[in-house]
């Protein structure tokens, strides 16, 4: 039976498929949906992790034990979860441990745009890459293969256009093989530094017999088009551009294992064609390594470094003439804001009407960044406002009045607390605001330890973030509603003033969660044009011709912010 299925719905049928039985990762876009997925089998124990070291350092625990394992993240995310998987190279594994990054070319909801096939050869682990859904599944139940043929993790990598796109799967039945002995092995488990330098040794024995076997195997396969003129060597969305820019008439080296990369079919490709290119996004990864086995092919030299590759642009810049260029008016920008209703906005108002300075972080609230709000100077990854405060204040210590920093609630528990003891230990007058709006709201509402329940469904306790502050030395620890303006001033005001670390929790549900109630839609009456309330950037209000506030009932959830904004009474609830 086939099955149309987004990339990241067929890894998780692949999880099913290879009898995976442990699964524990971190949102992240657009990883987010393959744990999502896998939650629904109630054969695979799935589980959001507080951060992806802890999520990867999980799922190789559940390897050592015996069970097939997987983990999932975003590019980033990766960052975060290298210190446990450049180790677990060395020590191996016992029951497969497969790990799933997502990059995103483009950046359409991230920070940067790295390649993570660098961290495949840095950290010499085999990387997959699929370019469709069936390869998606295909190529996670061969991963569990290989990881337990050449004891290793092994990478599976997706990107934004592959992990959303649907194609067509066909469907296996799962075949789940049992639990593999667990047996005390110190000399491989253990990395000390006697261990480690004899699994080393290991490593590169096993990187070596990938490398053989990629040259054979056949995911890596040569299509010979009906022209032997141009040939192309690509892998995952690269690959499935090319194909539609160049069509039968160019042959292709098709890739599905990045790293090791073969050598023969690359060499005999080149031997045959006049020219081979190399399209890959990002960086010179499979170029550098044609040009390192001296097999001359066209690269970066023509093709951009930066963002995802279309078909005209391939056309174009390999020497295809018949590019037609249509006359079309772009679309007017829609850049994101946060929603109506959303309990950030009164925090980044207040904080732009003291004019504060803001060390921002990873989240919803990163969009408090942009007009009218206008509220955040910095923003580099996940936990780092906190951080990053703690060192600007001990470099300027005079700006301690004047600035805090902003992180979510499912941020602060991923890397966010770690700073606060810092700042704590070493001693700067941190004000931090945690916007805890009981879920992690940019990746979809999934669960995280204050919401409650687990990724199951399953109630689960509430991590207590005021008693989890106070636990990290804080003494200075209030909580306010995302809706009092008055209330978030006061506290910012005082704890500015104080020459401790501080923690002002605001409070409020995101208004897009099903349990948290909707109210009739507000309206404006004898508008005085002052434009206050439109400084909250609220979509759902807009300036009519009259110049007057109108607010559209289709969009307005009541949340009354306007209205406590409003100086002459002029928003209120429809009678």
């Amino acid at each position: 039976m086939k099955k149309m299925m987004l990339g990241n719905e067929a890894v998780a049928r692949g999880l099913y498929e290879a009898g995976c039985t442990f699964v524990s990762s971190y949102p992240g876009t657009p990883s987010t949906e393959i744990t999502k997925y896998a939650a629904e089998y109630e054969e695979i124990y799935a589980e959001w992790a507080p951060n992806e070291k802890v999520a990867a350092e999980s799922a190789f625990g559940a390897s050592v034990a015996g069970a097939r394992a997987f983990s999932g993240m975003k590019h980033v995310g990766l960052n975060v979860a290298a210190d446990p998987l450049f180790t677990a190279a060395y020590t191996g594994v016992n029951g497969g441990l497969v790990i799933a990054v997502a990059d995103d070319m483009g950046m359409h909801s991230s920070q940067n745009e790295q390649d993570s096939r660098h961290y495949a050869m840095a950290a010499k682990i085999p990387m997959l890459e699929p370019a469709d859904s069936q390869e998606c599944k295909d190529f996670t139940k061969l991963a569990f293969e290989l990881s337990e043929r050449f004891d290793t993790p092994v990478f599976v990598r997706l990107s934004t256009r592959i992990s959303h796109a649907q194609t067509p799967v066909e469907l296996g039945e799962r075949q789940a093989p049992p639990l593999r002995v667990y047996e005390k092995n110190v000399g491989k488990y253990v990395m000390m530094p006697a261990m480690a330098r004899a699994r080393h040794a290991e490593v590169e024995k096993h990187i070596e017999a990938l490398g053989e076997w990629c040259e054979t195997a056949d995911i890596n396969r040569i299509e010979w088009g009906t022209e032997r003129k141009i040939g192309v060597v690509a892998a995952g969305i690269a690959y499935q551009t090319a194909r539609e820019a160049f069509g039968d008439t160019a042959s292709y080296l098709k890739l599905g294992m990045v790293y090791p990369l073969p050598v023969s079919h690359l060499k005999e490709l080149a031997s045959k064609v006049d020219v081979l290119y190399v399209v890959e996004e990002l960086d010179d990864f499979i170029e550098t390594h044609c040009k390192k086995h001296g097999v001359s092919v066209v690269g970066k030299a023509e093709l951009s470094p930066l963002g995802e590759y279309t078909v005209p642009q391939l056309r174009k810049l390999i020497g295809f003439t018949d590019v037609k260029t249509a006359a079309v008016t772009p679309p007017p920008p829609r850049p994101p804001v946060l929603c109506v209703g959303c309990p950030h906005r009164g925090p980044f108002y207040v904080m732009n009407k003291l004019k504060l300075a803001v060390t921002g972080d990873i989240g919803c609230y990163t969009l408090g960044a942009a007009k009218p709000l206008d509220s955040m100077d910095v923003c580099l990854c996940m936990g780092a406002s906190v951080s990053s405060l703690h060192g600007l204040l001990k470099a300027r210590p005079e700006m301690a009045e004047r600035t805090v920093a902003v992180i979510g609630d499912s941020t602060f528990v991923h890397s966010g607390v770690t700073g606060l003891i810092n700042a704590v230990y070493n001693q700067s007058a941190s004000t931090v605001m945690i916007l805890d709006n009981r879920t992690t709201g940019m990746t979809g509402h999934q669960a995280n330890p204050v919401t409650g329940e687990t990724l199951k469904g399953k109630p689960a306790p509430v991590l207590d973030l005021e008693a989890l502050c106070r636990g990290c030395g804080v003494n200075r620890v209030s909580v306010v509603d995302a809706h009092d303006i008055t209330g978030i001033e006061k506290a910012l005001r005082e704890e500015l003033a104080a020459d401790e670390p501080s923690v002002i929790i605001v409070l409020r549900p995101c208004a897009l969660l099903k349990n948290v109630e909707k109210k009739p839609p507000l309206v404006i009456e004898n508008c005085k044009k002052c434009k206050i309330c439109l400084r909250i950037g609220c979509p759902a209000m807009h300036t009519a011709q009259s110049g007057a506030t109108e607010i559209d009932e289709s969009q307005c959830v009541g949340c009354g912010l306007c209205a406590k904004l409003c100086r002459f009474g002029a928003i209120r609830e429809v009678n």
